[in-house]
C-alpha cells in the first residue's frame, strides 16, 4: 500500500508541474510538443530494456527446456549477454545494397518500429497511469499495428532481393489473414463490456474476469496474436531455410536492431492487451487480498502471457504456410463468428 501512495504522489506532483507549465508564459503547443517527445523518449526507453530482459529471458527458458544452461559466460549466470549483443550490434556496419531504392530501404525499419510505439499510449497500466485515456482504444490499438504490415512490405521490396521481397509478400498475406481472426476474438468481449475503451474494460471484470465467459476468444487470440508477432509455430516470415532471413535479409546494424525492437514491442503490446480483455488487467486476482499495486499486478499477467508466448514457440515446430493459411481462413475465423453468434445468444437470453 506504502508503494501505491507512493506512485499516486508521483503522479500529483508531476500533474501540478503540468499544471503551472500551462498557466505560466509557454505556449499550449510547446507545452503538448515537448510532453509528446518526452513521453515518446520514455516509451522507446522501455521497449529497450524490456527487449534486453525479454531476450534473455527467451533464452534462458528455451535453454531450459531443451535441457542446457544458455548463455552462462557475460556477468554472472550470462545476465549481461543480451547488452554485449547490443554493443555489437551498435559496431556493426551499416550495409545498403548498390541496387537498393535507399530512401524506402532506410525508412523500412522507423515504419515498422514508430506503430509499435504508437500502440503503447493506449495501454492502461494501472487507474492512475496511462499515456492517453482513448475511448476506441482497442480500434488505436488495431489501427496502429495494421501500419508496421506496410513497413515490411517495403522493406521486401526495397532491397532489391528476391526472397526480401517473397519474404514481404508472404508476411502481408499472413498478418492480413491472422488480424481478422484477432479482431473476431475480442469482439466477444466488446459486446459484453459495450466499450471500446481499455480503462471501461478493466473496470468491468471487478468481480471476475473474461476469460471465464469467453475461453474460445481467449483461445483465439492467444493464437492469432502468435501469427500476427511473427512468432514461431509461425514464425513463416522468416523461414530460414527457405528465405534465408525473410523481409529483413538485407539489413544489419541498428535497422535490423530497430526490426528486432519492433517484434518484441509487439509481443508486449499483445500479451498487454491479453491481460487487458481476458485477465483483468491491473485487477487483482478476485478474492484474493490486495498485496501488490496495480501496476505490479499488471505487469505480472503479461509477462505470465509472455512466458506462454515463450513456452509454445519452443514447443512446437513451425507450419508450413499453406497449414498457416488453412488454419486462419478455415478455422479460427469460422470460429471467431461462431464465438460472437454464441456470446449475442447468451447476452439475449439474459
Amino acid at each position: 500500500m506504502e508503494l501505491l501512495y507512493d506512485t499516486g504522489k508521483l503522479i500529483g506532483v508531476i500533474e501540478n508541474l503540468l499544471q503551472h507549465c500551462k498557466d505560466s508564459w509557454l505556449p499550449g503547443w510547446l507545452l503538448t510538443l515537448g510532453i509528446m517527445v518526452v513521453v515518446a523518449i520514455i516509451i522507446v526507453a522501455f521497449i529497450a530494456v524490456n527487449t534486453l530482459m525479454l531476450v534473455l529471458a527467451e533464452r534462458k527458458v528455451s535453454a531450459f527446456i531443451q535441457d542446457r544452461l544458455g548463455p552462462m559466460r557475460t556477468g554472472p549466470y550470462g545476465i549481461l549477454q543480451t547488452v554485449a549483443d547490443a554493443l555489437k550490434l551498435l559496431q556493426k556496419e551499416d550495409i545498403t545494397p548498390k541496387r537498393a531504392d535507399r530512401l524506402i530501404f532506410f525508412l523500412s525499419p522507423i515504419i515498422v518500429f514508430a506503430p509499435a510505439v504508437m500502440a503503447y499510449v493506449a495501454i492502461s497500466w494501472s487507474p492512475k497511469i496511462r499515456v492517453a485515456d482513448i475511448n476506441l482504444g482497442i480500434l488505436y490499438i488495431f489501427a496502429a499495428g495494421s501500419l508496421g504490415t506496410l513497413g515490411i512490405i517495403l522493406a521486401g521490396w526495397s532491397s532489391a532481393n528476391k526472397w526480401s521481397l517473397l519474404g514481404g509478400m508472404r508476411s502481408a498475406a499472413q498478418i492480413i489473414s491472422y488480424e481478422i481472426a484477432l479482431l473476431l476474438s475480442v469482439i466477444g468481449v466488446i459486446m459484453i463490456a459495450s466499450s471500446l475503451n481499455l480503462e471501461t474494460i478493466i473496470s468491468s471484470q471487478k468481480n471476475c474476469w473474461y476469460i471465464a465467459y469467453q475461453p474460445l476468444g481467449f483461445l483465439l487470440f492467444l493464437v492469432s496474436a502468435l501469427a500476427e508477432t511473427n512468432r514461431a509455430p509461425f514464425d513463416i516470415v522468416e523461414a530460414e531455410q527457405e528465405l534465408v532471413g525473410g523481409f529483413h535479409t538485407e539489413y544489419s546494424a541498428m535497422k535490423f536492431a530497430m526490426f528486432f525492437l519492433g517484434e518484441y514491442a509487439n509481443v508486449f503490446i499483445a500479451s498487454a492487451l491479453c491481460t487487458t480483455l481476458f485477465l483483468g488487467g491491473w485487477q487483482a486476482v478476485p478474492g484474493l487480498p490486495i498485496i501488490f499495486p496495480p501496476i505490479v499486478w499488471f505487469l505480472i499477467k503479461t509477462y505470465l502471457v509472455i512466458f506462454v508466448i515463450m513456452w509454445i514457440r519452443w514447443t512446437y515446430p513451425r507450419v508450413r504456410v499453406d497449414q498457416l493459411m488453412n488454419l486462419s481462413w478455415k478455422f479460427l475465423i469460422p470460429l471467431g463468428f461462431l464465438n460472437i453468434g454464441v456470446t449475442g445468444l447468451v447476452m439475449a437470453i439474459k
